[in-house]
């Protein structure tokens, strides 16, 4: 039996859930450089929480610059550090040196220079 739509129309199984194109949307808006935290997308979207777009990211972001939404303490997402950290480096995003009791002397994000709020260039609410 094939699933169903409300409106009585297949649906496609491999189509991502409504949700979450609508976060990988606003994660393809960041501009390189700025970041937006996992609570600013879902206020941006205006639905769900800081968890819920967590949960599309670690689904469905590798395809869109998955690296540009963070946590809101500026923290490089656990096991990913190096690979956000190049991504960072190679778009000039404002970091914060470590300090020597920093696990790995791995840097920060500068969140109050690298946070975008979604202005400058943003076509409104997705």
């Amino acid at each position: 039996m094939s699933e169903q739509s409300p409106a009585g129309e297949a649906r496609d199984p491999d189509a991502l859930p409504e949700y979450a194109e609508r976060v990988l949307e606003v994660a393809e808006r960041i501009p390189p450089g700025r970041v937006m935290t996992y609570g600013d997308v879902a206020e941006w979207l205006e639905e769900g929480g800081p968890r819920q777009v967590g949960r599309v990211m670690a689904l469905y972001g590798g395809a869109v610059p998955w690296w540009r939404v963070v946590r809101s303490d500026g923290v490089l997402l656990p096991g990913h550090e190096l690979r956000a950290l190049a991504h960072y480096r190679a778009e000039s995003t404002p970091l914060k040196q470590a300090g020597r009791s920093a696990a790995g002397h791995v840097p920060r994000l500068d969140m109050r220079r690298a946070r975008w709020d979604g202005g400058a260039g943003a076509e409104g609410h997705i």
